[in-house]
């Protein structure tokens, strides 16, 4: 017997299984021509430090304390990076690395719709669809707004 963390998830509501069920079945047909017009992308973070409050140990009791029940944990942040890339059929984008602070809708506009998608876009042509996922920086009136007027359709 070992302690050990419960799996943690979000559970779909019947709304968003519905949705999804809808998109698979809309897109299960699409040819591979279709599906190169697309343009998936995601992004992550990296932390150089892990989050030790997430171990969990076997010990006996009344040695809380003992040397090697003990991790250490540091009150300072850890540095980090933030990172974007996206992949086409024929090809994909280099990391993008995105200086200190948080990604905001200006920012993913300015370093990476601007810099990248708009690019993709300018090769692939007016069939181009592109795909990120609904964090809320991409959700602004201000993304909406850019890729309305440079012509880039969202796939939903």
């Amino acid at each position: 017997m070992y302690a050990r963390r419960p799996a943690v998830c979000i559970p779909l509501t019947f709304a968003y299984k519905r949705a999804r069920l809808k998109w698979s079945l809309k897109h299960q047909h699409w040819s591979v021509g279709e599906w190169a017009n697309v343009m998936f992308s995601d992004e992550s973070r990296f932390s150089l430090s892990s989050d030790s409050r997430r171990v969990t140990i076997w010990r006996g009791r009344g040695t809380r304390f003992e040397p090697r029940n003990i991790t250490e944990r540091h009150n300072f942040p850890s540095w980090g990076v933030m990172v974007w890339a996206g992949i086409m059929m024929d090809g994909h984008k280099d990391l993008h690395f995105f200086d200190t602070g948080t990604v905001t809708a200006q920012r993913y506009r300015d370093e990476v719709l601007k810099t990248y998608v708009r690019l993709f876009r300018g090769a692939v042509g007016p069939d181009f669809i592109f795909m990120d996922d609904n964090a809320p920086c991409y959700r602004a009136v201000l993304i909406d707004d850019f890729l309305e007027t440079e012509n880039i359709q969202r796939m939903s």
